[in-house]
């Protein structure tokens, strides 16, 4: 018998249970993000789908890029102002951007006093780095996990 579901509430999909891959201290720069992963619900294992919910003050990410990975993310409710490497941009509900793998670098800030929703979906590609032009911090998609370092490579 498939247990996979045919279809969900998304809204109603459990939280991921930790938070932010991130390590200490980016971590905690995350607080007040929260992410549905959508895609594993399904078995999804090309790429990933998170209904990503961000409290009023609250950063999607650090301000990163991908190097063989694209992405995309898809406004649902809410505002939220796009943060790149080239400037900044106010999104509103039914607006979306797309970031090609070693193209720009992003983030979402919600600068608002109520949530902002998105949809952030991207691919799973092998071997992908995720470069942090404002952080030291590097982290590398190795084995279907991320892998944090400082920048130099030493280990936090």
């Amino acid at each position: 018998m498939n247990t996979i579901p045919l279809a969900i509430n998304a809204p109603d999909a459990a939280p991921r249970t930790r938070p932010s891959l991130l390590p200490s201290p980016f971590a905690e720069m995350t607080a007040g993000r929260v992410k549905q992963p959508l895609g594993d619900i399904f078995g999804l294992g090309n790429f990933g789908v998170n209904r990503c919910t961000l409290a009023p003050g609250s950063i999607s990410a650090l301000l990163h890029r991908h190097t063989t990975q694209d992405e995309f993310i898809y406004l649902l409710a809410g505002e939220a102002v796009l943060v790149t490497d080239e400037g900044e941009m106010v999104l509103t509900p039914g607006m979306c951007a797309g970031f090609k793998a070693g193209g720009r670098a992003h983030r979402l800030e919600n600068r608002s006093t109520a949530e902002a929703v998105f949809l952030e979906i991207g691919d799973r590609s092998a071997g992908d780095t995720a470069i942090y032009p404002r952080d030291d911090v590097a982290a590398v998609f190795e084995h279907g996990n991320w892998r944090f370092t400082h920048k130099d490579g030493s280990p936090y």
